[in-house]
């Protein structure tokens, strides 16, 4: 598998040989300010004022995740992955704000601000939640999903991922060196869920920009990071218009 470690260029041929003979399309990623977003109506939301009644929260070594007066808060030693319980079918926009927390707390390493999308589970296909997990990275590999890795490994790569389903099977699609994370500067975020369109956005900065050939077009979404600190709000769900 081939990847390219420089971001807003052009990624040539990042085929996965786990999809065989299926190959990957060209991608690109763009340092442009996105276009306005073209949004249908509003499908879900949480404005983390009420608990965490939407979501199912799976820890590896414990940790704090609370939702109260407008933030959802992770503040882990370890791997976390909090579920936003409803299933979600494409075409969508995800749009959410989430900002490391460096404040001198002892989980205030800034790195991992991840996601799964359209996930699903292979040992459980009809219910994500049948199969019961522990937050450590390696018990996601039974998940077909998108995964994105933004300031990932100590804040030093920002990865895509799509996994297949297959334990200790992760094709990598982008592998970059930056953009990363800022401590306590917000990342505004929003991923596109449209047919064969995948793309996640930071700051109207586009950084992955995916076109699968035999895309994930529904499942679950998450919030995935591991030992760090955050502070997230303003999820909303919109159903998607243009595939932007």
């Amino acid at each position: 598998m081939t990847t390219r470690r420089a971001f807003g260029v052009l990624a040539a041929g990042a085929a996965l040989a786990a999809f065989a003979p299926a190959t990957v399309a060209n991608a690109r990623s763009s340092t442009s300010a996105s276009p306005r977003p073209r949004r249908g109506r509003l499908i879900a939301a949480d404005d983390f004022r009420h608990g965490l009644g939407q979501w199912a929260v799976e820890l590896e070594k414990g940790g704090a995740v609370t939702a109260s007066r407008g933030v959802l808060e992770v503040d882990v030693p370890a791997g976390a992955t909090v579920w936003f319980k409803r299933r979600l079918e494409g075409p969508y926009v995800i749009e959410y704000t989430a900002t490391p927390v460096s404040e001198g707390g002892v989980n205030d390493r800034v790195s991992d601000l991840n996601n799964f999308w359209n996930a699903v589970d292979v040992r459980s296909p009809d219910d994500l939640f049948a199969t019961p997990r522990g937050g450590a990275l390696a018990e996601y590999d039974y998940l077909k999903t998108y995964y994105s890795g933004y300031g990932a490994n100590y804040n030093t790569t920002t990865r895509l991922r799509r996994y297949v389903g297959e334990a200790g099977v992760r094709p990598l699609i982008y592998d970059y060196t930056e953009p990363l994370l800022v401590a306590n500067e917000p990342n505004r975020v929003r991923i596109v869920s449209d047919g064969s369109t995948v793309r996640w956005w930071n700051n109207g900065r586009l950084v992955f920009d995916y076109a699968d050939p035999d895309p994930y077009t529904g499942g679950h979404f998450a919030f995935r990071t591991t030992w760090s600190h955050f502070r997230i709000e303003g999820f909303r769900v919109w159903r998607s218009v243009g595939g932007r």
